[in-house]
C-alpha cells in the first residue's frame, strides 16, 4: 500500500484493524488479547505465542477464555518475519521486558528509516511492585507504554526522565480485565471465601504450607463458609512465574486433609469471583479484580509486609488483614481514594452498577482507554513513523543489550542470527510433528527439573 494511502485507509482506529499480539504466558495472553480489543472495536487479532518455558497448555488458554482468529507458537525471529511479510497495523507485545526489547531491535532492524510499520504497545499484566526501572527500560521504544493507573503513569514517566530518555510513549489506561458484575452485598457474613494463590509468592515450602494450613483452618472455624483455594496452573504447567511447591501437592501433605468445606478449584478467575464473598491474597492482581467490583478484599500480612512478597504495594488501602482477623470476622473494604488513584475505581470511588463500557456487557470504570485509543488514532494517521529508539543501544548498555538479544536469537543489531528463521515450506508433516513433540519432552523435562529436582538439591545442601 502507497504511503500516501496509509492514514486514509486507517484513520478509522476502532474499526477492522489488524491487530497481533505475541505473548509468553497464559495471563499476558489475556491481558494482550483484551488490551486489543480495548483498543479496537472487533479487530482482526492474530496471537501468537512466544516459545518458552511457560508457553501456555490448551487447557490453560481455554481457562483464559480469550480467543483470537488465529494462534500459533513462534520464535522470537519468526514473528519479526510475520510481521514484516503481514504488515498488521498494531502489535501488542505481551511479554517479560528482556522479549520485548528483543522485537523491539528486530523491529527497528527491519526499519532503520521512517516507514510505514505497525504501532508497538506494550505495558504490564498487573500489579508492578518489583523491577520497576529495569521492566520499563527494557520497554522503552515502543509507540505505547500502557499504565494501569495513574499512579503508575507519573511512576514511569519518572524513571524515563530520570534516565533522559523520552517518555512521551507513556499512556494512561486500566487493566483490560476490570470487569464483571458489580458485588452485592451478602450482610454480615460471607459465604464464599477465595484465597487466590501465586505460582512465585511466597517462594518457600514453609511459607506456602502455612498459609494453605490457615486457609483450612479458617473452613475449620466457619463451617457455614466455602473455603475455595484458587489455582493458576496444574503440576508441571507454567504461568508468569515458576512454581516449584504447588499447592496441589501441600495440601495432600495436610494432617487429616482438607475439610469438606474448603477445596481446591481452578478456573476462570471472573467466573470465580461471580460467587465470592471475600477474596484473599497475598498480592495478587486478582485483588485489583475483587476491588473493583466492591467484594471484600484481604492483603495478607501474615509473613509481613515486604517487598519481596508486593503486599507493600498494597499500603493505604485498606485490605491489609491477617487470617487471625478475617478468623474473627473482619472483612476488609478497600479504600476509596487509594481505589481511584491505582485505576481501580473511577475518581469519585468505587463505580456504579450501571457504569457500563459501551463496548462490553460489563461493569467498568468509565472509558479507561480514551486516551490509548486517541494516542493509537493519532499515529495511525500518519503516512510513517519513526524507526524504533530504544533507551538501550550497543552504547547505552553494551555489556546487557548483547545478552538480551543473544538469547533471543538475534545479533547486537537486532537480525536474526544465521538460522533463527527456518522455512517450513519443505518440512514434511512428520517431521513437524516430531519437532513438536521433542519441544514438549523437553518443556516436561525442565518443569520436572525445576519443581522436583531443585527443592530437592536445595533440601540437601541444608543438611
Amino acid at each position: 500500500m502507497p504511503a500516501s494511502h496509509r492514514a486514509a485507509s486507517r484513520s478509522h482506529p476502532r474499526t477492522a484493524l489488524r491487530v497481533a499480539v505475541l505473548a509468553d504466558s497464559d495471563t499476558r495472553w489475556k491481558w494482550g488479547a483484551l488490551t486489543a480489543r480495548r483498543l479496537a472495536a472487533e479487530p482482526h487479532l492474530t496471537g501468537f505465542l512466544l516459545r518458552g518455558r511457560a508457553t501456555p497448555t490448551a487447557r490453560q488458554l481455554g481457562e483464559v477464555g480469550v480467543r483470537a482468529d488465529r494462534l500459533s507458537e513462534v520464535t522470537c525471529a519468526r514473528f519479526l518475519a510475520e510481521i514484516e511479510r503481514e504488515k498488521y497495523d498494531v502489535v501488542v507485545l505481551a511479554l517479560v521486558g528482556g522479549a520485548v526489547q528483543a522485537v523491539l531491535h528486530g523491529v527497528r532492524a527491519l526499519w532503520p528509516e521512517p516507514a510505514e510499520r505497525p504501532v508497538l504497545v506494550t505495558g504490564y499484566v498487573g500489579v508492578v511492585y518489583e523491577k520497576l526501572a529495569d521492566g520499563l527500560l527494557l520497554r522503552h521504544g515502543a509507540d505505547l507504554v500502557l499504565a494501569n493507573s495513574r499512579y503508575d503513569a507519573g511512576r514511569f514517566r519518572a524513571v524515563y526522565e530520570g534516565v533522559g530518555a523520552d517518555a512521551g510513549a507513556v499512556t494512561q489506561t486500566a487493566l483490560p480485565f476490570l470487569d464483571g458484575a458489580a458485588y452485592e452485598e451478602a450482610g454480615s457474613d460471607a459465604h464464599t471465601v477465595v484465597f487466590a494463590v501465586q505460582p512465585s509468592v511466597p517462594e518457600s515450602r514453609a511459607d506456602r504450607a502455612y498459609l494453605l494450613e490457615r486457609a483450612a483452618r479458617h473452613a475449620r472455624l466457619h463451617p457455614e463458609r466455602e473455603v475455595l483455594i484458587k489455582l493458576r496452573s496444574r503440576p508441571g504447567e507454567h504461568t508468569t512465574h515458576l512454581e516449584e511447591q504447588p499447592y496441589q501437592r501441600l495440601a495432600e501433605r495436610i494432617e487429616g486433609g482438607l475439610p469438606a468445606n474448603c477445596r481446591l478449584v481452578y478456573g476462570n478467575m471472573g467466573e470465580v469471583l461471580d460467587g465470592t464473598d471475600l477474596l484473599v491474597t497475598v498480592s495478587s492482581t486478582a485483588a485489583l479484580e475483587s476491588l473493583h467490583r466492591g467484594i471484600p478484599t484481604a492483603v495478607l500480612t501474615d509473613l509481613g509486609i515486604r517487598e519481596v512478597l508486593g503486599n507493600h504495594h498494597f499500603l493505604g488501602s485498606g485490605c491489609l488483614a491477617s487470617w487471625d482477623q478475617l478468623d474473627a470476622g473482619l472483612l476488609p473494604q478497600g479504600d476509596p481514594r487509594w481505589l481511584a488513584d491505582q485505576g481501580v475505581t473511577g475518581a469519585e470511588g468505587p463505580a456504579a452498577p450501571d457504569a457500563r463500557d459501551p463496548d462490553a456487557d460489563s461493569f467498568a470504570p468509565g472509558d479507561s482507554f480514551a486516551a490509548a485509543r486517541a494516542r493509537l488514532g493519532e499515529l495511525l494517521d500518519r503516512p510513517v513513523l519513526p524507526a524504533v529508539a530504544p533507551y538501550y543501544t550497543p552504547v547505552t548498555a553494551p555489556g546487557y543489550l548483547p545478552g538480551i538479544l543473544a538469547r533471543h536469537h538475534l545479533a547486537p543489531d537486532g537480525t536474526p542470527l544465521p538460522g533463527a528463521v527456518r522455512e517450513r515450506g519443505g518440512e514434511s508433516r512428520l517431521r513437524r510433528r516430531l519437532r513438536s513433540h521433542l519441544r514438549e519432552a523437553a518443556r516436561g523435562a525442565y518443569r520436572h527439573g525445576v519443581q522436583r529436582v531443585a527443592p530437592m538439591i536445595r533440601r540437601m545442601g541444608e543438611l
